[in-house]
């Protein structure tokens, strides 16, 4: 099972399109936030591929809700924007929050900086972000969940 992960758009339609076009057979995408216009034309130009979303801070308009759960492969995967756990500060609130929902894998943005890590049983990615990271060059996510466990990689565009 892959899952392509990205977020923080702002705008930038045409990243997300094109990582798409690159990975078209991942099984999901999830946009984490920033970006709902690019997430909503996306959907309109691939309407076969499974797709979910989170509203961020930036995206005044949205209805999407702040946070979603999806079981994939035997895995609970929580994902948000993170601001609302002010991940900007650290991620001890995300972490207690994903282990209150028995969570297995975090995903969030937000920072603009990407990142893997374990800590005891919660894999937590967050993908940067495909227009304008913090450090580095623009970025997205892959999470790959197979019978021999969870495989998190950044790729950076």
């Amino acid at each position: 099972m892959r899952i392509v992960v990205f977020s923080d758009s702002h705008n930038n339609f045409f990243a997300l399109k094109n990582i798409v076009r690159s990975r078209i057979a991942a099984d999901y995408f999830i946009h984490l936030g920033d970006g709902a216009k690019d997430f909503e034309a996306l959907v309109q130009v691939y309407p076969s591929k499974i797709m979910y979303n989170v509203r961020g801070n930036c995206d005044w308009s949205s209805l999407e809700p702040n946070q979603g759960i999806l079981m994939c492969a035997g895995k609970k995967i929580f994902y948000t924007h993170g601001h609302i756990f002010h991940v900007k500060s650290g991620l001890e609130e995300l972490k207690a929050h994903a282990r209150e929902l028995d969570a297995q894998i975090v995903l969030f943005g937000h920072t603009h900086i990407a990142c893997t890590e374990y800590d005891n049983g919660l894999y937590l990615m967050n993908p940067g972000s495909v227009t304008s990271p913090l450090y580095g060059s623009p970025s997205y996510g892959m999470l790959d969940i197979t019978k021999a466990g969870v495989a998190m990689n950044i790729v950076h565009l």
